[in-house]
């Protein structure tokens, strides 16, 4: 093993000049042994050493107690960036990162939101709010705007099509929402009162006023600005578009609704081979339930209609019989945008093939149009990049090569 790790670090430090190493499940492992193929690694040329947490097992005083051993015994640790990377299985990666940085790592690695295997990762957002709130007993600097927090957080979540919990701290819905009588009674008078950090300091708008119909352009573009979407004209025009044909449904529509309303413009801006003309189903106690769907395809319509284990499944069905395919449904997810029965529901879809994977997203006051549109929109990606992948795909799940 020792030689296998000079080797290898020997080798990736000839071909560049920052290698980073890493001993899978260090937390766990025997002092000893790790301090010993740690300084292999250090001698071999390795110039960050990172501390993985892989199964999310330890602890904030462990964390920090194996990155102080770590400096003390190991020769040459001076002269490297010790790394944290930390799981979230117990709960408690934050926290296992923070303690590190203070016992000298310098190094956090982390994702938006949290993803990752499992139960997540260390969360970004966390790390950067945690480090500039608590300046006073925490020193250290991160470099990043985080006034994009907001924002960057927002966008992972459309890609990958994991929504966001309400209550996730930072970035989640409700982290500045106050309901109860004494907390709203302590935020009139004193902001500080009730909140650590202030929501412009990740990027949100300081007010959530409603938009209505009678709402100009100007307006949209100012709100729109308010929330971190810098527009370019012809996009405005579209989403301007879209909003008034929201604001015909809804009375009133708030910040959470225009972020919908764009990020269903960006899930949509993939290739559109596919397009939703018409939908129209029937579901209720008494079945079948039914589905009569009509799809643009390659600038041509096609119709049809389809029973189903309910409203969506039978949707779903009339998709496949429109435009057969082999991708298969991984993800189907339902959130609702704002409160109220003429609330949006943000539909998020993930459909897999061979190993590849395409999401799709859409809002919309009515579920199953916005289930069909992300169902489509995920559909159409995944014919993007099967195309990308293989000149000779067919759009339909069948290559060329395959019928040869």
């Amino acid at each position: 093993m020792a030689e296998r790790i000079f080797e290898t670090v020997s080798h990736a430090r000839n071909l560049c000049d920052n290698v980073q190493w890493s001993p899978m499940d260090a937390t766990r492992t025997e002092h000893d042994y790790l301090c010993r193929v740690v300084e292999i690694a250090i001698k071999a040329g390795a110039t960050t050493i990172n501390i993985p947490d892989t199964v999310g097992y330890t602890a904030p005083r462990e964390s920090a107690d194996l990155i102080r051993m770590l400096l003390e015994r190991v020769p040459g640790a001076d002269s490297v960036i010790f790394a944290t990377h930390c799981h979230n299985d117990l709960g408690m990666a934050t926290a296992n990162s923070l303690a590190a940085v203070e016992a000298g790592a310098r190094q956090v690695e982390c994702t938006i939101n949290g993803l990752g295997e499992r139960a997540g990762n260390t969360a970004l957002e966390e790390v950067v709010m945690a480090l500039k709130v608590r300046n006073d007993i925490m020193p250290y600097q991160t470099g990043i705007d985080t006034t994009k927090i907001m924002a960057i957080s927002r966008r992972v979540a459309t890609v990958s099509g994991f929504a966001v919990q309400f209550n996730k701290a930072i970035v989640g819905k409700n982290a500045f929402a106050h309901e109860s009588g004494i907390h709203q009674d302590g935020m009139l008078k004193n902001r500080e009162t009730f909140e650590v950090m202030r929501p412009e300091d990740v990027g949100l708008a300081g007010t959530s006023l409603p938009l209505g119909k009678h709402s100009g352009r100007a307006a949209l573009r100012a709100k729109l600005r308010d929330l971190g979407f810098d527009m370019a004209d012809n996009e405005l025009s579209d989403t301007f578009v879209r909003f008034k044909a929201l604001a015909d449904r809804k009375k009133e529509v708030f910040d959470d609704d225009l972020i919908a309303l764009v990020q269903d413009s960006v899930a949509t801006a993939a290739n559109e081979s596919l397009q939703v003309k018409r939908l129209r189903v029937v579901c209720g106690t008494d079945g079948p339930q039914e589905a009569e769907l009509t799809l643009t395809i390659d600038g041509k319509d096609h119709s049809t209609d389809a029973t189903g284990d309910g409203p969506v499944d039978a949707a779903f069905n009339a998709i496949k019989m429109l435009y057969p395919h082999k991708a298969h449904l991984e993800l189907y997810q339902v959130q609702a945008v704002t409160e109220g029965t003429d609330a949006q529901a943000t539909v998020f879809v993930r459909l897999e093939e061979n190993g590849m994977i395409a999401t799709g997203q859409s809002a919309d006051t009515d579920t199953i149009v916005a289930s069909v549109r992300a169902y489509v929109t995920a559909l159409n990606r995944l014919i993007l990049r099967r195309e990308k992948t293989d000149p000779g795909y067919d759009t339909k799940g069948v290559s060329y090569k395959d019928q040869s």
